[in-house]
């Protein structure tokens, strides 16, 4: 027992089962490669998708490497364990998050014409394609976030034993942090300026419909799935994954130090994410479905994959819990400790379900959408802001419940030792994220079966393959609404955690920390905290509007300027790579400004008061989260209300409901794909700068 309970032993079993989740990626890789890719027509779509999507990639991370160089600038030469660890340690979390992204974008490209010819058959084979699709992303980004964590810390802490280790280590999750937070806001805006043009013109204006060849935007849209809910969304949750390990471990390498506690304490959040990669990889054989399935049904199927890894998860959690803990001293009640992760787990799943049910067209909240829809656009958008907003009250009680339940287990198991209950609340973050991989696998499966559906439509496919695809692309937005409310969930406890290694990391540091709301500059700190989600959400909405605007000009012009293009004309084809081109210098200029300001203003404030940036912290946590549930909710309800009305209730496609559902799905697609889905890691990038840069902040701090 002892002898497992030693770093270089856990740190490598994590690795061998990070290898594991790649290896079963590879594989997918085949099955999906493997798939008959339809015909000739189909097979070209699919390479203007790979080819735009490529392109974008290659443009933007090229963006985002200036950045990373000059942060890593920063680190080395500002912190003294920066010289050279931790800059190396935060490239090598920049460069495994990108390549994750990489290996998504390039396999979901590849399935989206494959499940498009598998739906011909129908549901029972389209859904495992579609998936497994998803799953070479889900495992991919599980494998190289856990492959490069388990790598740092058996080098920096355990073989090398750097000064600062931990937070040499933490700076592994802000290189992840850095590629995930202009990932997801370039490929946000590119994404939705495409849709939003697309949808507003084509549907609305030309009376066309969707994914309909003639429309310029069409292939901008089909790329603009892949890079940002695809590349964006595998590199958000990379850095989610990646931060739930490491804040307990940042915390355990601070607040438990000279202890017996502090070894098990730190190796255990590794040893649940190395068993619950190998969970996920169970779950992600068990989503099958049979000839003939209902909507239920194919959900059913996805939510088994899920479900299996849960379970097996909260086995292996007391398992290990027991390894660990048993014994140790200041520890009475083992047990505590998986308690916490087996809360963090259920809650999880609790926030997953609240969003399928304030988004799923099977439900109530959705349903009464598209109802208010007969009445006009305006009742449309206030339906949704509504169902938003309520929603949020839910997933706050079930984050308050988790924390709760975590920190009073874990202070009942180990009440001789000062900061457990926190530690606690750390482990409660990986319970919602062990089984990534499968979270990852449903996620990503939404984007191939909404592009499926794209070259269903332009490949003048029968009416019944989009039937199979729209019902699965409609499954494809209640999954991601799951998804992103696991990685928002987890970004609240994994920031509460990182907030407490900050205070213990300036207090190392020789400095003095009082987070006391009576003091001025905590005040403050606290309100322009409150204020910079706002400002975020702002600035990124905008920035959708302004190239959703220049893109529906564009649209415009071709069916006003191409004679023949607007009816159909044999022969007549839209310029599409000029729409493709709207969307890339859109995302890339727009991408600056917001993602900037996640690492510039806590460095600002830290410099100016340490005090006033643990305000800060606190007022984005708050307000941060509830933003993010309400726009992720809210805008996977308008998009499921318009797919309802689609499927031919109040009047089907083309009625005025079904005009009125249009334009505040273009109002949700920014709220959902953009700006909510950043907010998670707006939150957990400002957490960790200030974590890192603490030393700094004391050293060359105004007022320390």
């Amino acid at each position: 027992m002892d002898g497992f309970v030693d770093g270089t032993v856990i740190a490598l079993l994590s690795a061998l089962a990070a290898v594991a989740g790649l290896v079963l990626a590879a594989y997918f890789f085949g099955v999906v490669k493997k798939a008959d890719p339809g015909s000739d027509r189909m097979v070209e779509l699919m390479g203007a998708v790979q080819d735009g999507a490529r392109a974008f990639l290659r443009r933007e991370y090229t963006w985002i490497a200036v950045f990373v160089v000059a942060l890593t600038v920063l680190i080395f030469a500002l912190l003294d364990y920066g010289r050279p660890w931790g800059a190396i340690a935060y490239v090598l979390g920049a460069v495994f998050s990108g390549l994750a992204g990489f290996i998504g974008m390039t396999v979901a490209t590849m399935a989206n014409a494959r499940t498009a010819e598998a739906a011909k058959t129908g549901p029972q084979l389209a859904l495992p394609l579609a998936f497994r699709g998803g799953a070479v992303m889900g495992f991919s980004v599980a494998g190289l976030s856990l492959l490069g964590l388990s790598l740092s810390y058996l080098f920096f802490v355990e073989i090398l034993a750097v000064d600062d280790a931990f937070q040499v280590v933490t700076a592994y999750s802000l290189g992840a942090s850095s590629i995930a937070l202009f990932a997801r806001i370039g490929g946000g805006i590119y994404t939705k300026a495409a849709d939003v043009g697309a949808d507003l013109v084509g549907k609305v204006e030309a009376g066309i419909p969707e994914d309909d060849p003639r429309n310029p935007a069409t292939i901008a849209d089909n790329v603009g799935d892949n890079v940002g809910d695809v590349a964006g969304m595998g590199a958000d949750l990379f850095e989610s994954y990646a931060g739930s390990i490491i804040a307990p471990i940042a915390l355990a390498g601070f607040a438990f130090a000279g202890l017996e506690f502090q070894e098990p304490a730190l190796l255990y959040p590794l040893a649940i994410a190395a068993f619950g990669m190998l969970a996920a990889m169970i779950g992600a054989f068990t989503v099958k479905t049979s000839p003939g399935a209902s909507g239920h049904a194919l959900a059913k199927a996805l939510h088994r994959g899920t479900n299996t890894a849960a379970v097996l998860t909260v086995v292996l959690a007391f398992v290990l819990g027991f390894l660990f803990f048993d014994g140790i001293d200041g520890v009475d009640f083992w047990w505590g400790f998986p308690v916490a992760v087996v809360a963090g787990l259920f809650v999880g799943i609790g926030i997953g379900r609240l969003s399928e049910y304030y988004t799923s067209d099977h439900y109530k909240p959705t349903r009464r959408i598209a109802e208010a829809s007969q009445t006009g656009a305006a009742t449309n958008i206030l339906g949704g802001i509504s169902t938003g907003m309520l929603s949020v009250a839910g997933s706050v009680l079930l984050v308050v419940a988790a924390i709760g339940v975590a920190f009073a287990a874990t202070e009942f198991g180990a009440p001789g030792i000062d900061n457990s209950g926190i530690y606690g609340v750390a482990i409660a973050a990986i319970g919602m994220l062990a089984t990534l991989g499968v979270v990852v696998s449903t996620d990503a499966y939404g984007p191939i079966a909404d592009n499926a559906g794209g070259i269903a439509e332009m490949a003048h496919l029968d009416p019944s393959v989009r039937e199979v695809t729209d019902e699965l692309d409609a499954l494809g937005n209640t999954t991601a609404a799951v998804a992103k409310g696991f990685a928002i969930g987890s970004a609240v406890i994994t920031a509460l955690a990182l907030f407490t290694a900050f205070q213990q990391a300036v207090v190392a540091a020789g400095g003095e920390i009082f987070l006391d709301i009576s003091a001025v500059d905590v005040f403050l700190g606290l309100f322009i905290g409150a204020m910079l989600p706002f400002l975020f959400a702002a600035l990124t909405m905008n920035a959708v509007g302004r190239a959703a605007n220049e893109m529906i000009e564009e649209v415009r012009r071709q069916f006003a300027t191409i004679p023949g293009l607007r009816e159909g004309k044999e022969g007549v084809k839209p310029e599409y790579a000029k729409c493709v081109d709207i969307s890339t210098k859109s995302a890339l200029k727009e991408m600056g400004l917001p993602g900037s300001l996640a690492v510039l203003v806590p460095l600002a404030v830290g410099f100016l008061s340490v005090n006033a940036l643990g305000g800060l912290l606190a007022g984005v946590l708050v307000t941060g989260f509830a933003i993010a549930i309400f726009m992720a909710n809210a805008g996977g309800a308008w998009d499921n209300a318009k797919k309802y009305i689609e499927a031919g209730n109040y009047g089907g496609k083309g009625s005025d409901p079904h005009k009125a559902a249009v334009v505040g799905d273009t109002v949700g697609d920014p709220f959902k794909d953009t700006s909510g889905p950043a907010m998670n890691i707006l939150i957990k990038v400002m957490t960790i700068v200030s974590l890192i840069f603490a030393s700094a902040f004391v050293d060359l701090g105004l007022f320390g």
